[in-house]
Formats: structure tokens, sequence, C-alpha cells
């Protein structure tokens, strides 16, 4: 298995279980493991009964296993900033106040949320030297397809940015002293070394994702749930990042078959839809279902996260 498996799905189909079962499982495989929730609806830190924040723990009663919850608001906040601080370090002080102004009225646009979070867990990525396995719960599919199709987007960008000012420089240098003198600027400009040093980011960023990166889908037995996990892979595979298995999770379990009032005949109804959708799933997507997980009476803690982690048909070793 990669060294970042990511767990994603629509939103409510149980991503943070799945994630926190499989992490489980690595860490019981003795692999140290640490899993990351991308998801604004952070549950990880109910799972396992104690709080998370912005830098792994270890999780309480479990060998190997450390956690952590990125709160997406406060990666925005602190994004912002580094791109303020590096701006107002490239420009003349009266254009200080201006570029802090459109600064602050980009906190809400339309993919800063996207841009702020990348950049946190590819940082996670490159930094957690000490884990042999990063589990990722991700935010729900739409969001995640956004988040993950950042560096095919991005590093052409910033390549078209560095050709103009490299463009610009030399305009620059003309006009200031012709063409007789060598050329001095260029080679020392703090605008084209930040946008190189964003350039290698996405290059890794990119490359790590496309391989060494594996990737699940989880969805519920529902025609909505099945029809999104479709959109997903073929948006997943469009960027050469293909989907290795599907979780089914929520399944209805099946009464005694002793069992004949009203509530035992209404299970078996929902159960037989519930496995002609499953079948459904199995002929028209691609990647192979390696878990059908029942839903369970209580809500999953870490007493019974054992439970789940038996379901999952994901290898543990590490292929490196």
């Amino acid at each position: 298995m990669d060294r970042h498996v990511f767990f994603g799905g629509k939103g409510g189909v149980g991503k943070t279980t799945v994630s926190a079962a499989y992490a489980y499982t690595c860490a019981q495989d003795g692999l140290e493991t640490l899993v990351v929730s991308t998801d604004p609806a952070h549950s990880l830190g109910d799972l396992f009964g104690q709080s998370f924040g912005d830098e792994p723990r270890s999780v309480e009663g479990v060998e190997h296993l450390s956690a952590m919850e990125i709160d997406p608001e406060e990666e925005v906040s602190r994004h912002l900033q580094d791109v303020k601080r590096n701006l107002s370090q490239q420009v003349s002080a009266a254009m200080v106040n201006a570029v802090d102004r459109q600064i602050e009225m980009a906190h809400g646009t339309p993919g800063a949320y996207e841009a702020a979070l990348f950049d946190r867990f590819v940082d996670v990525m490159r930094e957690a030297d000490d884990f042999e396995r990063i589990v990722f719960d991700t935010s729900p599919t739409g969001g995640t397809l956004r988040l993950l199709s950042l560096p095919d987007y991005l590093e052409g960008w910033i390549d078209r940015l560095m050709a103009k000012r490299r463009r610009s420089i030399d305009r620059f240098e003309k006009a200031a002293i012709g063409n007789q003198e060598p050329r001095r600027v260029l080679e020392g400009d703090p605008v084209l070394a930040h946008l190189q040093e964003r350039k290698e980011f996405f290059e890794y960023a990119g490359e790590t994702l496309r391989e060494d990166a594996a990737f699940f889908l989880v969805f519920n037995p529902d025609s909505l749930s099945i029809r999104e996990t479709e959109r997903a892979i073929a948006d997943l595979d469009e960027r050469e990042l293909s989907v290795r298995g599907l979780v089914a999770n929520r399944l209805t379990p099946e009464p005694d078959p002793e069992e004949d009032g009203r509530g035992a005949r209404y299970l078996r109804s929902r159960v037989d839809t519930e496995q002609e959708r499953l079948e459904t799933a199995r002929e028209v997507l691609s990647p192979p279902v390696v878990a059908t997980i029942e839903t369970q009476v209580e809500e999953v803690r870490l007493d019974r996260l054992a439970t789940v982690a038996a379901t999952l048909e994901i290898e543990t070793a590490d292929e490196r």
C-alpha cells in the first residue's frame, strides 16, 4: 500500500469511521500511522474520545496511532497572512495598505478554502517523517475533487506568471541600461524565487498524489450515493488518480430467520433493496468493493472500531 491513503465520498456516508478503522488496522499491524481529518465537520475527536488539533497527537489506548484535525477557517486565515507577508516584502511601502485590503477581500472568495487546505495537507505529506502511513479523512466529494485538481491548474498558472515576470524584468533592464550591459536583476529577483518555490511545491504534490497515494471512496447503498461515486471515479481518473476500491457503508443488518414480525419484514425488504443496489454498484463501478459494513446500533467509538476494521479488505503492507 502507498504511504498516503485518502478516503472520500458524499457527505454523511461515514468516511471518518472508515478512515479511522483503516488507520486503526495499520497501527495494529505495527505501522506508525497518522489519521488526518480535513473535513470541516470533525468527528475524529468524538470517535476517539479526546481532542485533537493542528499537530499530530497520540491516540490514547492505541499504540502506533496518532491523529490531527485541520481547522479550515484557521488555515485560510494563516494562508492569507503568509501571502500578505510575502507580498509586502515585494512591493513598495506605498502599496502595502492596498495589498492588505485585497488580501482581506480574498478571505471569502471561491478557492481560498481549497488553496489554504491544500497547502496544509501537502505540508503534512512532506513533513510527517515519523509516520509510515498517513490516512486522510477528506471533506465531501466536491471539495476533495477541487482540492486534488489544484496541482494541475496551478503548475501551468505559475509557469505563465514566471514567463511574464521574466519578460517584465527584461524590458525594465533594457529601458534602464540598454542592451550593452549584462543582465543583473533577473538572477536575484525575489518574485521569481518565490514563484519557483511554489512551482516545486505543486510539482511535489502532483507527483506524490499520482505515484504514492491510494484513493478509496465510501458510499451508502442508495442510488444518489452510487451516482455521485460514479462521477467521482470519472473525475479522479481524468486527473490520473485511480480509485483502488470502494467501501459500502451502513448496510441494513438482516433479521434472524425465526423473526417474522412487521419490523423483520421491513428489514428483509430493505436488505433486498440494498443488495440490489450493491450489485448494481459492483456492475457499474469499475473499482472493486473492498468492504461492506453494516449499520451499527450505536455510534462507533474506539471500543467498537475493531469490529468495523475487521470488515476492511484493504492491505496495510508498506510497498516501499
